[in-house]
């Protein structure tokens, strides 16, 4: 029969010797949702809340919590936290909540990321509670973990057919400038059968936007943009710390394609791999690279996707 890890032979209660486990690299994602009304939803889009800076001040709570953990839940180690995404969606009558929380260490970081999460719901529920008293969080839970001796657990399976396309450009999360990248990715995918939600990022926030895809388990992630040599662009660092396997072969592919077009090709850092059984491609943030990369997915990605998934041929 299973054990619970933190009861002794004797059913006392102890914190676990992870002294001889192996360090590795060690990370949880975990979401929680505040439910309460449009007016909230509204005014907090608008930063319009009586209290502002609503999701900056429950964003930093939920890095506080999530570094203060092993001090709120008694039997949870001390861990060095290496980083903590906290990030916020809107539903219609919600507000999600996604935090994942890293480490490299011999013990896992799940409890810091649900914490995390905790932490920044209640700050939510302080900051809306003058206008709606009756807001419920709730939903906490955690969606994945990769490290250790177990290696990746996920909530649920990869979703077949299914795709999200992130575009990292701080102009278009603005609204200044038109996204003309992510549609034209979103219409190749649904083009080859996949259900594909597109989402435009600040480039600051690319590593919450994947973080949160992932947790959706869709089949494919492809992102454009952020992949260049400016101060902003992250996109290859916030997907190599999500990824289980590289897939160089896949990125230096897609720059080959581009070199003949203009020699700028050779300076993107775009990366391609799997994160959890789901595979990620980084795309340059232009409307050529985009093209050149599309092409060369066209002959790899339904063959890759059916070897990620353990059918088709392994050659």
């Amino acid at each position: 029969m299973t054990e619970l890890s933190h009861l002794d032979d004797e059913g006392r209660a102890r914190m676990v010797d992870v002294g001889a486990k192996a360090v590795t690299d060690r990370s949880a994602t975990a979401t929680g949702r505040l439910t309460t009304t449009t007016e909230v939803i509204e005014l907090v889009k608008a930063d319009g809340m009586p209290k502002a800076d609503v999701l900056a001040t429950a964003r930093i709570a939920g890095i506080m919590g999530a570094k203060k953990t092993s001090d709120l839940i008694p039997l949870c180690h001390p861990l060095p936290l290496s980083s903590v995404e906290v990030g916020f969606g809107f539903e219609a009558n919600a507000i999600t909540i996604t935090v994942t929380a890293k480490t490299t260490g011999r013990t896992g970081v799940e409890m810091e990321a649900l914490t995390g999460v905790a932490i920044a719901g209640l700050t939510l529920h302080d900051m809306v509670k003058a206008v709606d008293p009756a807001a419920v969080l709730g939903e906490i839970r955690l969606e994945q973990k990769t490290g250790g001796k177990s290696g990746v657990w996920s909530r649920e399976p990869v979703r077949p057919g299914t795709a999200a396309v992130i575009v990292a450009s701080t102009a278009g999360a603005a609204g200044t400038r038109d996204d003309t990248t992510g549609p034209v990715i979103q219409a190749w995918l649904r083009a080859r059968g996949y259900e594909t939600e597109l989402t435009v990022v600040a480039d600051a926030d690319i590593a919450t936007a994947l973080a949160g895809a992932l947790a959706s388990v869709p089949a494919v992630i492809i992102t454009t943009g952020g992949t260049g040599m400016s101060p902003t662009d992250r996109t290859p660092e916030a997907t190599r710390a999500l990824l289980d396997r590289e897939l160089p072969g896949v990125a230096e592919a897609i720059r080959a394609k581009g070199l003949p077009n203009t020699p700028k090709a050779a300076l993107s850092r775009g990366l391609a791999g799997t994160a959890n059984g789901t595979v990620v491609v980084n795309l340059p943030g232009s409307t050529g690279g985009v093209k050149d990369g599309l092409a060369v997915l066209d002959g790899l990605l339904e063959h890759l996707v059916q070897q990620v998934a353990g059918g088709g041929s392994h050659d």
